[in-house]
């Protein structure tokens, strides 16, 4: 629980809500050691609230801006309540508590994600392989919304499952000019250009997105794969260091983190480094696996074009096939 919550936040945010819990509760605790006076109880209460507030802004900032509305509405009710119970009401403090939590449990009901029946019909016309319907269902809903950017996003990823790379970057820029801000729509268009092996133009959307969202691994990682592709080891090796220090969650892109690190460091001569790697690559065994598995589908053809080489290196590292100072020479091939 404890590590999917420090995912979802980022490092950046967890250390956050650490500082202020622990901060409000300090100095709560230094005030218990003075004479309870009406100042003393006034200043805890103020503590109180702020830590109540400071972590719902931190948390709600967590959330993308579609899911945040949402968020809102189930919290500020129930924040309300808890602060008239602190403040105002007292006396109430424990019914308010109750309501609180009540309103909590059937927001989550009343506001709870709907999918619109076109991602319904998208999903089981993906599930059957056809693509094409699956996106005609995604082009009618934009039709009719279209300045909601999760409807592009999720026609660009069809598109992409589908090997259409110029439909889907139109797609992710399209998503940038709704939300310019958006970390989501460039990496996105980092992963479309990187499949087209465009990689100059992935690295420079790569880099927006680790701007726009520093506290989030993927982002690096992506920046760390278009720089091996680029040769660019050193700050490959710098971004890729950074991504795995976030506790990125699953094995097959820690297996491919560990792979690029050891290319770039074996490039660059660091050949014990690039060992250290290696060594932490088949840790990964079941990561792998996993990507094995994903790249037999029939749907992942522009998948295995763009890491399919990549898997098999790793497959190879792991069997003990190819030496470590034979990463140096690996090289991909650029349009």
């Amino acid at each position: 629980m404890i590590r999917r919550l420090l995912i979802f936040l980022g490092v950046g945010r967890a250390r956050a809500l650490f500082a202020l819990f622990a901060a409000t509760g300090l100095i709560s605790l230094m005030l218990n050691t003075a004479s309870a006076d009406e100042t003393t109880r006034l200043v805890q209460t103020m503590l109180s609230l702020t830590a109540l507030i400071g972590a719902v802004v931190i948390v709600g900032a967590a959330f993308e801006r579609e899911a945040r509305a949402r968020f809102a509405a189930i919290i500020a009710p129930a924040l309300g309540a808890l602060v008239l119970g602190l403040t105002v009401l007292p006396q109430y403090g424990l019914a308010l508590f109750g309501g609180a939590v009540g309103w909590i449990v059937a927001g989550v009901f009343l506001f709870r994600v709907r999918a619109p029946g076109a991602y319904q019909k998208a999903v089981r016309a993906l599930r059957r392989n056809q693509l094409d319907e699956a996106v005609e269902w995604m082009d009618e809903l934009i039709k009719a919304e279209p300045t909601d950017p999760a409807h592009y996003r999720f026609r660009a990823e069809l598109l992409r499952v589908w090997g259409k790379l110029d439909r889907a970057r139109r797609d992710y820029r399209r998503i940038i000019e709704l939300e310019p801000e958006s970390a989501v729509a460039f990496s996105g268009l980092a992963e479309v250009e990187l499949q087209a092996r465009r990689y100059t133009e992935a690295l420079a959307a790569a880099e927006k997105a680790a701007a726009l969202a520093p506290d989030e691994w993927v982002a690096f990682y992506n920046l760390g794969m278009i720089e091996d592709r680029l040769g660019r080891s050193e700050d490959a090796i710098r971004h890729l260091t950074r991504a795995n220090a976030m506790k990125v969650p699953d094995a097959r892109h820690r297996l491919l983190i560990q792979l690029y690190l050891a290319k770039a460091y074996a490039r660059i001569g660091a050949l014990d480094d690039a060992r250290r790697s290696v060594e932490a690559l088949k840790k990964q065994a079941n990561g792998l696996r996993e990507w094995q598995t994903i790249l037999q589908s029939e749907q992942a053809q522009t998948l295995r074009e763009a890491i399919g080489d990549d898997v098999s290196l790793a497959a190879r590292l792991i069997a003990g096939e190819i030496d470590v100072g034979a990463l140096a020479d690996v090289t991909v091939k650029q349009r």
